[in-house]
């Protein structure tokens, strides 16, 4: 039986994440866990979160958990959600500047900071929060059956920006567009949550419980 790993660090909607992957599931098990082994096992690896960048990484380099992120991301399809998503880049603008994995070039950088330059965006609150958009900038088998522009629900203060325009999968619009999902070879993270998007969500979810970790 296939397996996948979610990844239990303390931070994040962990249930939610691991029911909606249960609802989707079919024959694959889903395995919520902080066991270097379990995870390295899986076939298939989810990394969630919310809440501060610091306090994730501290928790995963704590547990032995950034090694066993390294180690997934070689040899398996592997998902970022939300702050895992962010976890992935080489740094945060949060707390003056807090360091990230640096598995994937780039940073994220608050809403505020770049909304405030913006004419016209005084009414925009952050966090960002609430559906909205995504524009697919590119086909990605983890789009297969999910419309373009679909509706996805979004919580977050921080926003991506990759260093290569070539790992960004979609875009989303709030005053400005941002870069909303990246992808590079087996690694596809998004920045809002499936688990609590509804019918898109459990797509893209579904998707990756069949996705081979190429990107045709």
């Amino acid at each position: 039986m296939a397996t996948v790993a979610v990844i239990d660090y303390g931070m994040g909607n962990i249930r939610s994440v691991s029911k909606a992957l249960e609802h989707v599931s079919g024959d694959t098990r889903v395995i919520v866990t902080h066991e270097a082994d379990e995870v390295l096992r899986a076939d298939r690896v989810v990394l969630p979160g919310v809440g501060a960048l610091q306090d994730c990484v501290s928790e995963l380099k704590r547990l032995g958990l950034d090694e066993v992120i390294r180690e997934s991301i070689r040899n398996k399809p592997f998902l970022g959600i939300c702050l895992g998503m962010q976890a992935l880049l080489d740094s945060s603008a949060e707390n003056g500047g807090t360091e990230a994995l640096g598995i994937i070039p780039g940073e994220a950088r608050h809403f505020a900071d770049q909304l405030k330059t913006i004419p016209g965006t005084e009414e925009l609150k952050v966090p960002h929060m609430g559906w909205n958009q995504v524009h697919q900038a590119k086909s990605h088998p983890m789009w297969q059956g999910i419309k373009q522009d679909s509706r996805f629900y979004f919580v977050h203060s921080y926003y991506v920006t990759a260093k290569n325009e070539s790992v960004v999968s979609a875009t989303t619009s709030y005053g400005f567009d941002f870069t909303s999902v990246i992808d590079q070879e087996n690694i596809f993270a998004v920045q809002f949550h499936p688990e609590k998007s509804q019918h898109a969500g459990l797509a893209l979810l579904s998707n990756f419980l069949s996705w081979n970790g190429s990107s045709i």
